[in-house]
């Protein structure tokens, strides 16, 4: 089995929303308000998050992340879950 890292996952992560909080300082750019008036982390019409880079799958923004993205546990069980759920996305498709 190979060891889950953010090097092998594909950014899993970054299909959740992400509600900022107040140290929060990702690039306006990547930042929207949600239906409720909080800022959320944009996403693109791919449901990915805006700061991810497509191509490599890394974020594009790592030293000023969301501290949610900060401590999400990687290989915890909430990591587990999206991987699951991704790979279950990826064969139906």
């Amino acid at each position: 089995m190979t060891s889950v890292t953010c090097a092998t996952c594909k950014a899993c992560c970054c299909r959740l929303e992400v509600i900022l909080m107040g140290d929060d300082d990702p690039p306006q750019r990547f930042v929207q308000k949600d239906r409720w008036g909080g800022e959320v982390m944009a996403r693109l019409d791919d449901g990915w998050c805006a700061a991810l880079d497509r191509e490599t799958m890394l974020c594009t923004i790592y030293e000023r992340r969301p501290g949610v993205c900060r401590e999400y546990a990687t290989g915890g069980d909430d990591c587990l879950t999206e991987r699951a759920a991704l790979t279950v996305t990826r064969v139906r498709t």
